[in-house]
């Protein structure tokens, strides 16, 4: 018998509406919630798709497909690496930088307004203890025949 709530159906509904919620917000700006998170991940440096594909837990096909629309949107480009010549660096352009601006208004209202629905002495609690999870115990997925499929 389980002494909790069901801790992966309340997380997994979480998850999926609030992806759902930036989903239809960004729409507006012609950018996906991946596209984002490519976005505001590459906008900090040179990184390949590789290493954005591993910061925004995407496997290689969903990064290709992304950084395709992207790069056909006018956001990114992707140029040779000067260290490794077989990557690809993915570089915002200055239209790519104009849309993360603003896609990062909106998503940090988003973020503060779901968290405004818990009362102010709770909302901390409640994103450090997700943070520790997903640093420690929830860090990787364990390997399985028939792994779960992803909802983003």
């Amino acid at each position: 018998m389980t002494t909790t709530a069901d801790l992966a159906l309340l997380l997994g509904h979480a998850s999926h509406v609030l992806t759902t919620e930036l989903t239809a917000k960004l729409e507006e700006l012609g950018i996906t919630q991946r596209g984002y998170c490519v976005l505001a991940k590459a906008s900090s440096g040179d990184r390949t798709q590789i290493k954005l594909a591993e910061l925004c837990q995407m496997d290689k096909t969903t990064m290709v497909v992304t950084i395709d629309e992207l790069e056909k949107a006018g956001l990114v480009e992707r140029q040779l690496s000067p260290t490794d010549r077989r990557a690809r660096i993915i570089v915002l352009t200055d239209g790519g930088r104009e849309v993360v601006a603003k896609a990062e208004k909106i998503v940090d209202g988003t973020y503060r307004d779901v968290l405004a629905a818990l009362p102010d002495d709770e909302r901390a609690g409640f994103v450090n203890g997700l943070v520790r999870l997903v640093d420690d115990r929830l860090a990787t997925p364990v390997q399985c025949e028939r792994a779960p499929r992803r909802r983003v």
